[in-house]
């Protein structure tokens, strides 16, 4: 009976025990609590922790294991592994005779039996202890083990799943946390205190000391070769016990691999465990986040401390660099710069000329007039001014674009219609959160909110002619996938658009001749600046490449005297330059449908010389024409709403017959019912309201009253508004009123400069 018992608790045992993976499907299903994000070449871009439950780090082969912890883990728990076939019978037998005679024994479990009580829950020791049944299984486990595994295999599979302390489990998490070091280099002295780890994971660390001294003592060849110093040792435990020195995350992508992690990881099956192969280039990442942190460095006295740039592929739409922000430079390293929503300023004017231009309302050699504008809206006038508060005159379209003139950026916008605007942003992949109407005719000037991602991925629809796809998913599938394109440009439009934005000279009126923007390689680019210099942004690019760079603050500050070509310019540049070191990047070729023809331009209003230097122009065909002149001038805003260059002929007004026949003198601008909105953001010196009168008699002397009291003489003057409601009154000399209007000017707090 005691035979037929013994037997089928062994049989029993050996069931569970035959059912023992392979050593391949056991490093195949190794889960680590961190994954690491790897480049489209296969280096480490960044470490993420996904796992808060424990703290498992990469599975590490044995050969790239510390010789001094393998020798230190075999002298601690089991010094005849090697000679042993899964069982330690003289361990078994003196641990016996140890419990016999009640004597204290190390204990007869080997690596192989406790690698099996690792690998089965079954044979894993409980707060009681082992069952008789668990021992038998665990023996029978080990012995199983050891048939079919290599003795190698069995070591590198105990090292990666033994747990050391607390949620620390495997020796790359032991190693990385505890010593901030890869497992292979553990020296002698740290090899002794992990090995002392494994019998005693959570003692206290004047006992996990004490234990490691007598690690290292056997460690000796020969033995007692050299004193060890086991005061020294406990402290150097308890220091090592106490770090933590392995972060949740690190490398030099943050942002980009916690997107990697969200949209989607590598399908089951298709990557190894804990891995993730991904669209980004290592060796562009380390020049991006070197590039954009020297940059801000240099600007540190201005008030800026927050970047981001984004690097897109023409072709594919693959992400080739990402940097969300400047790191330690940022008092918010966390926010992602290029996921944030930001003013684009000026970045929207390309999409709004190609807009005009494939609509035939304007071409490239169209003038347009940078002068003073007031815009009648809902909400009162709308004044627009230039970066540099000063006005060009009549410039070309080529002219306006190249050197980001926002008057006839406003002037194209109020042809085009704010809502016709917005749906061509949309079709970009601009997804504003708010409709035309709401952002009015500011929308030329970029007062709606986008992401640094999409307004490059927008401005890579430019650099493909018009068409549009999306950003591709940033895990690199095993087949490349390709882009589906939509269009959401008129190629001939896009093809303009792009040849103005790559034209040195024509945005010389503002950048100069040797701007930062000019490359040795073709480029087209196109700078922007929000609203107080919140925001600046460089947006542009090559044959091959769209690079976009913001730079700011991420809390919204105000930044301190930061141009377009000063602020993100700079890093553009480092970036295309880097990437054309050894990569050429050649104009597009034209496509069909354009006609490419020399125009010559008209003399300045009241001056002899032209207008512009006489030049080829590309247009599309059917809108070309030989010269362009300013013939006629425009009276009103409202005769520009009709969408037309042509406007009514300026003549002197008719001199009256007698003194008082005044009918025809009246105050042109503003028109009564005015309402006038100040821009806390602009000095208050800068805000002047231009009044305006017409009809008047040569030789008649004209007074202007504001609320009663003379404030002016002649046909003009500017005033300063004042917040309230006004009358301003038109006079001849005797005080006769001769036109009446009544304004209203809103708005109090005026910043302080």
């Amino acid at each position: 009976m005691k035979h037929l018992i013994a037997f089928i608790l062994i049989a029993a045992c050996a069931l569970p025990a035959s059912a023992i993976p392979a050593f391949d499907e056991v490093r195949r299903d190794f889960q680590p609590s961190d994954t690491l994000i790897l480049s489209r070449e296969g280096e480490v871009l960044q470490r993420v922790r996904h796992d808060a439950r424990v703290r498992r780090g990469q599975w590490v082969p044995l050969a790239d294991v510390s010789p001094a912890l393998r020798q230190a883990l075999v002298l601690s728990e089991d010094k005849r592994f090697f000679e042993h076939s899964g069982v330690d019978w003289r361990a078994v037998s003196a641990a016996a005779w140890g419990n016999l005679w009640n004597q204290r024994t190390r204990g007869a479990s080997t690596l192989t039996m406790q690698l099996a009580g690792l690998l089965d829950g079954d044979w894993r020791q409980g707060p009681g202890g082992r069952t008789v049944v668990q021992k038998l299984g665990q023996t029978v486990a080990a012995q199983v083990l050891e048939r079919r595994w290599r003795k190698d295999q069995i070591l590198e599979a105990y090292l990666n799943l033994v747990p050391f302390r607390g949620e620390l489990v495997g020796i790359d998490a032991l190693s990385r946390t505890l010593f901030g070091k890869a497992a292979h280099g553990l020296d002698d002295r740290e090899a002794a205190v992990a090995a002392a780890l494994v019998r005693a994971p959570n003692a206290r660390p004047a006992r996990v000391a004490q234990r490691a001294c007598g690690v290292l003592r056997d460690m000796q060849r020969p033995p007692g070769a050299a004193r060890v110093d086991c005061d020294a040792l406990d402290l150097f435990t308890e220091a090592a016990l106490q770090r933590r020195g392995w972060p949740a995350s690190e490398g030099i992508a943050p942002h980009f691999a916690r997107r990697a992690l969200a949209q989607g990881q590598a399908q089951p099956g298709t990557r190894a465990p804990g891995r993730v192969t991904t669209t980004l280039s290592a060796p562009l990442q380390r020049f991006a986040v070197q590039a954009l942190t020297q940059h801000l460095r240099e600007l540190s006295g201005r008030h800026v401390e927050d970047g981001a740039l984004v690097v897109l592929d023409n072709a594919t739409g693959e992400v080739l660099a990402w940097v969300g922000s400047s790191g330690a430079l940022s008092d918010a390293a966390e926010v992602d710069g290029v996921l944030a929503l930001r003013q684009p300023g000026s970045t929207l004017k390309p999409f709004l000329y190609a807009q005009a231009i494939e609509q035939r309302r304007l071409t490239a050699a169209s003038l347009v007039e940078d002068s003073p504008a007031h815009i009648a809206t809902a909400g009162g006038l709308y004044i627009p001014q230039n970066y540099d508060r000063q006005f060009k005159g009549w410039v070309s379209v080529r002219t306006a674009l190249a050197a980001s003139l926002n008057v006839p950026a406003v002037r194209a916008l109020v042809m085009v219609s704010p809502d016709a605007f917005f749906r061509q942003l949309v079709a970009v992949g601009l997804p504003l959160r708010e409709s035309g109407g709401y952002y009015g005719y500011s929308l030329a000037l970029g007062s709606s909110e986008v992401q640094l991602l999409h307004l490059t991925n927008a401005f890579r629809a430019l650099a493909n002619g018009g068409r549009y796809s999306a950003v591709a998913p940033p895990v690199r599938p095993p087949r490349a996938a390709v882009p589906v394109f939509t269009r959401a440009l008129h190629e001939g439009a896009a093809f303009i658009v792009g040849d103005i934005l790559a034209d040195g000279n024509a945005r010389a009126r503002t950048f100069g001749t040797d701007s930062v923007l000019a490359t040795r390689f073709w480029s087209a680019v196109k700078t922007g600046t929000s609203k107080d210099m919140r925001d600046n942004w460089a947006v542009g690019w090559s044959q091959r490449y769209t690079v976009g760079v913001w730079v700011g603050n991420a809390s919204g500050a105000a930044m301190h005297d930061v141009s377009g070509t000063s602020g993100a310019a700079p890093v553009w540049a480092d970036l295309m330059a880097h990437l054309h070191a050894r990569t050429p990047s050649r104009a597009p070729v034209a496509p069909h449908g354009l006609v490419r023809q020399p125009v010559r331009f008209g003399p300045a209003p009241g001056a002899g010389a032209r207008l512009e230097a006489d030049r080829p122009e590309w247009f599309l065909a059917g809108t070309q024409q030989p010269f362009f002149a300013i013939e006629l001038i425009a009276l009103s805003v409202d005769e520009e709403r009709a969408g037309g260059q042509i406007h009514s002929k300026f003549s002197d007004p008719m001199v009256p017959q007698g003194p008082w026949a005044l009918a025809g003198v009246r105050i042109a601008t503003p028109v009564s019912g005015t309402v006038i909105a100040l821009d806390p953001d602009i000095p208050p010196a800068r805000q002047r309201l231009p009044f305006a009168a017409t009809g008047q008699p040569p030789g008649m002397a004209l007074r202007w009253r504001l609320d009663g009291k003379l404030v002016a003489r002649g046909a003009q003057w500017a005033w300063l508004p004042w917040p309230g409601r006004h009358v301003v009154q038109l006079t001849d000399a005797r005080g006769t009123v001769l036109d009446e209007v009544r304004i209203e000017v809103r708005g109090a707090g005026v910043a302080a400069r």
